[in-house]
């Protein structure tokens, strides 16, 4: 779908230099917006390298398994829909736990691998249950130690201070989290309460007599 919406945006460009006689002036924009774009990519890599060896460095230590056992708890009261040492909840404590530590790439397999295990037990296929979408919620809130690549964007852009975004970044995607982890419980609550009074309504009155 994206693609379909980056040509399109690139054709109205095009379309509407060329109504407006602007040809030459969009041809020397895409030149400056690639030269920039290969500068900030370059001035980003070395931040972006420092801080995914330090991560690959947790990870080889046993710290992400440390941090995984420790989210477990957590992890299990939130999703209840399944058991502690399913491989499902084992896949989504490693998933949590890459992107807290700003595993990315590590991230992204594992979280795949978790809403495919989730789904092998959900009993509604067409539908996520509500254990998957609190799990899609905390890593749409995606909570992390360290921001690097904002931080390797500021300081790409000139920042004076790159980290100093942290507490600020934490507020937020904390707050963030709590509110999409609220809106999940209230939505479930009333879908349950929903099926309680639709079930009820439908249940025929057999006198005990």
């Amino acid at each position: 779908m994206l693609n379909y919406i980056w040509v399109g945006m690139i054709a109205v460009s095009f379309l509407c230099s060329a109504v407006t006689g602007r040809m030459e002036e969009l041809c020397a924009a895409v030149s400056e917006g690639a030269d920039k774009a290969v500068r900030l990519v370059l001035s980003m890599a070395g931040v972006m390298c420092l801080w995914s060896g330090m991560m690959k460095a947790a990870e080889n230590s046993g710290l992400t398994r440390l941090l995984s056992k420790m989210l477990s708890p957590i992890l299990c009261a939130l999703m209840p829909d399944y058991p502690k040492d399913s491989r499902a909840m084992q896949a989504v404590c490693a998933n949590v736990t890459a992107n807290i530590l700003g595993l990315g790439n590590a991230a992204t397999p594992l979280g795949i691998l978790a809403m495919k295990e989730m789904q092998k037990t959900n009993t509604l296929k067409t539908a996520p249950n509500n254990s998957m979408i609190a799990f899609v919620v905390m890593n749409t809130a995606s909570v992390q130690l360290i921001p690097a690549t904002v931080a390797a964007l500021r300081k790409a852009c000139g920042s004076a201070s790159p980290y100093g975004i942290l507490t600020y970044t934490w507020a937020a995607s904390l707050t963030a989290l709590a509110a999409g982890l609220l809106l999940v419980k209230l939505f479930s609550r009333r879908k349950k309460e929903g099926r309680l009074r639709k079930s009820s309504v439908l249940t025929p009155f057999r006198p005990s007599f």
